[in-house]
């Protein structure tokens, strides 16, 4: 439906080039509805320019959402504009201490080589996540966070000898999953990482009740889970990608001998693979943390779903 942002965004000319809807917080206000806030706790380099990236696939819900940037205490944003940081984004705390927040989105970071408890952050994303677990109906992990979210669970990732890095295809392994289930049941993803995770440590932790594996690559692995309390999903790729981003990464890497041309991907006739992915999957994880909300609130205790699929307006 919309998103609610500031008029003096800087995004918002590429929000209405793209067909998004905004309004500014002053008439939000005056309408009879309660927009889902959705944090977005950004970590990406040169995080202003990614931005849009996360807002375009969420501003095409039919829900009102409104947008909470977050920042870390613990990080030292040196590729991003310190006024930006400074005028539109809150601590954590900040973003929860009045109202909740209805959804968590985690970004990734380019930290994914290094041991977690090495990266000099890793205390505050942890509590954050301590904290979200339990207050907050679904979080969404990218990339780095998908790992993470995994590492939290007992399964660590290791390093690549050469980067992934293209669009890969990805197998739906949850056909009745809430989020997953309206995916095709092959559909294609992009991928910019030096780690992933073991196939086999993945089985054995869904074996053991820990995780549920929803979509499987042969060169990408297990890329979409979820925890087996379903409060933590994470994504290893980078859905929310449109072309232009990941050309742009293509010919920063272009002169580096580390990293092979992405594969399935001509960043001189960039052709996005992925859209319809990409906007299903968030449309679906907006909805599920709407169907999350609601029913908390009007004291649901029965199960949504039937075959994990929403039956109420059936």
């Amino acid at each position: 439906m919309t998103l609610i942002v500031s008029p003096d965004y800087h995004a918002v000319p590429i929000l209405e080039n793209n067909g998004i809807r905004w309004i500014a917080p002053s008439q939000a206000k005056r309408q009879d509805i309660r927009p889902l806030r959705i944090g977005i706790l950004n970590i990406m380099p040169l995080g202003e320019k990614y931005e849009f990236n996360i807002l375009h696939p969420l501003g095409l819900s039919v829900l009102q959402l409104e947008p909470i940037w977050i920042r870390l205490e613990s990080h030292d944003y040196k590729s991003w504009e310190p006024k930006h940081v400074e005028d539109i984004y809150v601590t954590y705390e900040e973003a929860t201490r009045e109202q909740p927040l209805d959804g968590l989105i985690l970004t990734g970071a380019p930290v994914e080589t290094i041991h977690f408890e090495d990266v000099h952050y890793w205390k505050e994303i942890k509590s954050i996540l301590n904290d979200a677990r339990q207050n907050i109906p679904s979080t969404l992990g990218l990339c780095w966070a998908g790992f993470v979210m995994a590492y939290l669970e007992g399964v660590n990732k290791f390093n690549y000898d050469q980067k992934l890095f293209g669009v890969f295809e990805l197998k739906n392994l949850a056909p009745s999953h809430p989020i997953i289930g309206e995916l095709d049941d092959v559909f294609f993803c992009p991928q910019s990482r030096h780690a992933g995770i073991p196939d086999e440590a993945m089985e054995e932790a869904s074996n053991a009740g820990r995780l549920k594996l929803l979509a499987y690559g042969q060169q990408a692995g297990y890329t979409i889970f979820s925890t087996a309390d379903d409060r933590f999903i994470a994504h290893t790729g980078h859905p929310e990608y449109n072309a232009t981003r990941l050309a742009e990464e293509a010919k920063r890497d272009q002169d580096n001998p580390a990293v092979l041309p992405p594969a399935n991907f001509d960043f001189d006739n960039p052709l996005n693979l992925w859209r319809s992915h990409r906007n299903t999957f968030f449309t679906q994880w907006v909805r599920y943390c709407y169907l999350r909300v609601s029913t908390h609130d009007m004291s649901f205790d029965t199960d949504l779903t039937v075959s994990g699929r929403d039956t109420r307006y059936n």
